[in-house]
């Protein structure tokens, strides 16, 4: 069923974008491309100020610039700088633990990520959530541990599933108490393709992954990526999550991917999976339209089919390239027990600050 599947799904990262601190599975493909580059009392204010830039597209492009957009301008400026300076603090505190090389000499936070998302379903309703995370890269651990931080889904932490098949890209309802974890942990870089990592969530529960990424090129226009996690967790025990993807390049804007999941756990003694077939249409800085079949079940269940649907996503800077907004559209057949299979429309209003 969809929503099973989906509890046992994790987000990883947004497509094209790096996942924890792994490089991104698109980096080199776009290279081939010759695209240009790009670049709870405290968190529902900012969630407001993230929000005002989606109103004032049109003000925003004009040469004149009014008093209250200089004002609005101002104050997304200022909740990222603190948002930064934040990380910064936090990265130093850390690094201290460690050893007494400053945090200076050569410390970084990259991946740095806070969203709010909209969603909305004709079978499920109204749900918003706050996601974060960010990796911090620490003098006295070397090169090769790094630190990371942040909260979304527990489910989806837990297992690292693929970001097509999170509750947040199926819009379905996701409830901050029961869905969401905040987490932190190690990560070490045992090979260029190979990490292990070691985290706690919500209520000092500890979860361990061994992640392996490897891509190939298959020509000048089409390529395979394969992922794998093992994990473990107090609610699973052992298992892991498979990806396998091929992307073929018409042309250096227009591609086609192929995105397939599933995930099996001591736990279940079943399969989750997921399929994506769609094509991805680039307009140079993070500008993309994006039109897709999605497929979801699992073996074992009454109906191996759990849901089925089309969605479309246009994704595109809205403030400067560093607050980027997200638009998505779908319709679904979701599979209810005892029931005949339902339609349902459903709808995804994003933002996304990057620092």
């Amino acid at each position: 069923m969809a929503r099973k599947l989906a509890r046992t799904r994790l987000v990883p990262a947004r497509f094209g974008q790096a996942r924890h601190g792994i490089p991104d599975r698109h980096a080199a493909f776009n290279a081939a491309r010759q695209e240009p580059p790009m670049q709870r009392r405290r968190a529902f204010p900012l969630a407001l100020i993230l929000m005002l830039p989606a109103f004032n597209a049109v003000q925003a492009a004009e040469n004149t610039v009014s008093p209250e957009a200089a004002q609005q301008d101002g104050l997304l400026e200022e909740s990222r700088r603190q948002v930064r300076d934040f990380s910064l603090w936090l990265g130093e505190s850390v690094n201290d633990w460690f050893g007494d090389r400053p945090f200076e000499e050569g410390g970084q936070v990259t991946n740095g990520r806070l969203g709010l998302r909209n969603l909305w379903r004709q079978d499920d309703g109204w749900s918003t959530n706050v996601r974060f995370r960010a990796r911090f890269d620490l003098p006295n651990l070397r090169d090769k541990a790094y630190v990371f931080i942040g909260r979304q889904n527990e489910r989806e932490l837990l297992t690292d599933q693929s970001e097509t098949f999170t509750r947040e890209q199926l819009l379905l309802e996701e409830r901050r108490r029961e869905d969401q974890t905040g987490f932190a942990g190690l990560g070490l870089a045992l090979r260029e393709n190979l990490d292990f990592r070691v985290g706690v969530r919500g209520g000092l529960k500890f979860y361990t992954q061994v992640r392996y990424r490897k891509q190939w090129a298959l020509g000048a226009q089409d390529r395979i990526e394969f992922r794998e996690t093992i994990f473990w967790n107090n609610k699973d025990k052992f298992g892991s999550t498979t990806a396998l993807d091929y992307e073929h390049a018409f042309t250096p804007t227009l591609s086609l991917h192929w995105q397939n999941a599933t995930t099996i756990s001591e736990n279940t003694d079943d399969f989750a999976w997921g399929s994506s077939l769609g094509l991805f249409r680039r307009f140079g800085d993070d500008r993309m339209l994006s039109g897709e079949m999605v497929v979801t079940g699992e073996t074992g269940a009454q109906e191996n089919v759990d849901e089925y649907g089309v969605r479309m996503k246009w994704t595109q800077p809205v403030y400067r390239d560093w607050l980027i907004g997200e638009l998505i559209v779908g319709h679904y057949w979701p599979q209810r027990e005892d029931r005949e299979r339902d339609r349902a429309w459903g709808l995804g209003v994003n933002l996304e600050m990057r620092f």
